[in-house]
């Protein structure tokens, strides 16, 4: 693959902001001479971490959390804001103790994905933790997470149950498959 110039920012403005996301409007150059107007999401912190933990080779820790998105409760793997200045695997480890009551001897960080590239600067970095132990840190959440404890040896009908809809927990399954089929070999 040939190796790109990245556009030129022309110019940069914020359109709105929330608590959550900003709107930012970006006037680019393109080295064939294009000019284009995108505006995209920027989450206006750092990037998060979901944390795909494994129980003693035998389930896989889950969450059931409320989405206020889609008005309903889901599961995912724990996950969360990566805070200012802090290591990724320190905010793995943070998110896992504050969401599932565990802690873990090993993490290993897979891959960092992007939902939606063109339009959205949120990024998320993932990490298999491993050799769990029980250790829980108080948490964000307005209301006590359920821990769901699901079978390794199900972990192909994890991702067609009806409440396992997030799309990054479902990328995350994805690459925990890749990297539990890649520790086999």
């Amino acid at each position: 693959m040939s190796e790109q110039q990245p556009p030129k920012i022309i110019d940069q403005q914020w359109l709105t902001h929330s608590k959550l996301f900003h709107v930012e409007q970006l006037d680019l150059a393109f080295s064939n001479g294009e000019q284009r107007r995108y505006e995209r999401l920027n989450p206006g912190r750092h990037a998060g971490v979901m944390v795909l933990p494994i129980l003693d080779n035998h389930s896989l820790i889950l969450i059931k959390e409320f989405g206020a998105g889609i008005d309903q409760y889901y599961l995912s793997f724990p996950k969360g804001a990566v805070d200012s200045g802090e290591d990724i695997l320190d905010a793995g480890l943070r998110e896992l103790q504050e969401e599932a009551g565990f802690a873990a001897k090993r993490l290993t960080p897979l891959k960092q994905i992007s939902l939606s590239p063109s339009y959205m600067g949120n990024q998320m970095q993932y990490i298999v933790a491993e050799d769990l132990y029980p250790s829980a840190l108080p948490g964000d959440e307005p209301e006590p997470l359920e821990v769901i404890h699901w079978p390794l040896s199900e972990i192909d009908q994890l991702a067609l149950h009806p409440q396992f809809i997030e799309s990054y927990g479902l990328a995350g399954l994805a690459l925990l498959r890749a990297h539990l089929s890649a520790g086999k070999k």
